[in-house]
């Protein structure tokens, strides 16, 4: 039996789940989330708990029990507390704003770079080299998480670039200068 997909999932007070046959609906103070599932799993509802069943021990059943049971967890706590996801700017010039929705990321390219956020997703920016993705679909905040960290990934030699908060990025030394060669 799957560790994790064997774990009640607790639906707090303010939450409704709905179930549709492979379809689930979670509404909450923070919005509504839907998703497909897969055929093969069940998603029972007991008072306040939700339970994810498999019919078999197929290795695909086995395999999506666990990943069912995340995604609808994600989805309970993406209407109840929501997602943030922190990233951090290093670099000499390089920062960031809100213009409206959209953020307007200056990182050394000859022109700035606007991001503009879908539905459900939110930018905050903190001070000009801190920001946070947030939003209450735990899959789309990464997604745009990564696609602000794309635009300059840290480089190596110096560091400089956006990553996420907490983020260590291995350096590597520089050119190594000539000692005592010829000119």
């Amino acid at each position: 039996m799957s560790r994790i997909g064997r774990l009640p999932i607790a639906v707090p007070e303010g939450v409704v789940v709905t179930l549709d046959g492979v379809n689930i609906t979670v509404k909450g103070p923070r919005g509504e989330l839907s998703r497909g599932l897969a055929p093969e799993m069940r998603v029972v509802q007991e008072d306040h708990v939700l339970r994810v069943e498999r019919p078999n021990d197929l290795k695909r059943a086995r395999s999506l029990h666990g990943l069912t049971r995340t995604l609808v967890n994600n989805m309970v706590i993406g209407v109840t507390q929501g997602y943030r996801k922190g990233l951090e700017i290093t670099g000499v010039g390089y920062r960031a704003q809100l213009i409206g929705r959209k953020l307007q990321l200056n990182l050394g390219y000859s022109h700035p770079v606007e991001i503009d956020p879908p539905e459900g997703i939110a930018f905050e920016v903190e001070t000009p080299t801190r920001l946070a993705v947030t939003g209450i679909d735990k899959e789309l905040v990464g997604q745009y998480a990564a696609k602000v960290r794309a635009v300059r990934k840290p480089e190596p030699y110096k560091g400089k670039g956006v990553r996420y908060a907490g983020e260590v990025v291995r350096r590597k030394a520089g050119k190594a200068g000539k000692i005592g060669g010829k000119k």
